[in-house]
């Protein structure tokens, strides 16, 4: 909640949302967000323990609720909207942000044929899924948001595994073809691209625990210096994308990278070896 006396403008007011992935990390940082801008959130998540937890920590039932759910089971995700629609009558965000990074080795050759679909499986399909049992409720009301979390992998390349980069693109492509269909039924589909930030499946992804220590080697990597990227950053955007502030934005792949993706570092860093 907010510290200020002054009570901040609930930018979310009256709205209901859904936040895939929302036990930990983005979607939790996003939740809390949400919640505090006077949304009614339904997190999702297979991390039962951490989504009761959230739900307790946020309450009251009225506001925020949890429900198990797989982003690659049609039936659990149908049971998710199902669930929104009967407790709070509506749903007016979709927020598609559940994913898995799955191995970060980059060789091709060294890529397992079964984890690579299964990281398109939670990526891709379970993103699919959640777009599509929105649409089913939100084509009748004629207007919905509909977001998917996707990386700044989708817009340079930086020799990462390839399951995980390919399906951060097809998340972009997905999302892009989505809002030329939907546009005529008044909902706006959107993408954010973050650049690294400490999240639990990045620490565990990485094999480390040292917060302190990530957050080094990612402002170091980083274009912006003297700020570090955190997951509310991330959650802020959401935030935008899902207001009524970004009424007539739709199609957008929204990169909250500090400026990476707009450079090529390679030059300059060959330079400074050249002249040290």
């Amino acid at each position: 909640m907010s510290t200020s006396s002054t009570p901040i403008a609930k930018r979310l007011e009256g709205k209901v949302a859904i936040i895939t992935g929302g036990a930990s990390g983005l979607g939790e940082s996003t939740g809390r967000l949400f919640v505090q801008h006077g949304a009614k959130v339904v997190i999702a998540d297979i991390q039962d323990d951490l989504g009761h937890s959230l739900c307790k920590d946020l309450g009251p039932e009225e506001t925020i609720s949890f429900v198990h759910c797989d982003v690659t089971s049609d039936s659990d995700v149908q049971n998710l909207v199902d669930f929104t629609i009967s407790k709070y009558g509506k749903l007016d965000i979709m927020y598609n942000n559940a994913g898995t990074a799955g191995s970060m080795d980059p060789r091709i050759l060294a890529t397992n044929n079964e984890e690579f679909k299964r990281v398109f499986d939670v990526n891709v399909f379970g993103s699919f899924l959640g777009a599509k049992h929105a649409a089913r409720v939100m084509i009748p009301a004629k207007k919905g948001c509909i977001l998917f979390t996707s990386s700044s992998a989708s817009v340079i390349s930086f020799s990462g595994p390839h399951a995980y980069t390919a399906s951060k693109y097809a998340i972009v492509g997905l999302a892009k073809n989505l809002s030329a269909e939907l546009g005529q039924y008044g909902i706006r589909v959107n993408c954010i691209s973050p650049f690294a930030t400490a999240t639990p499946m990045l620490t565990q992804t990485l094999g480390t625990t040292d917060k302190t220590k990530l957050d080094e080697v990612i402002c170091e990597a980083a274009n912006l210096k003297g700020v570090v990227s955190e997951p509310k950053d991330i959650a802020e955007a959401a935030l935008y994308l899902a207001s009524d502030e970004s009424k007539y934005v739709s199609g957008l792949n929204l990169v909250v990278d500090g400026g990476y993706s707009a450079i090529n570092p390679s030059f300059p860093m060959a330079m400074k070896s050249l002249f040290s």
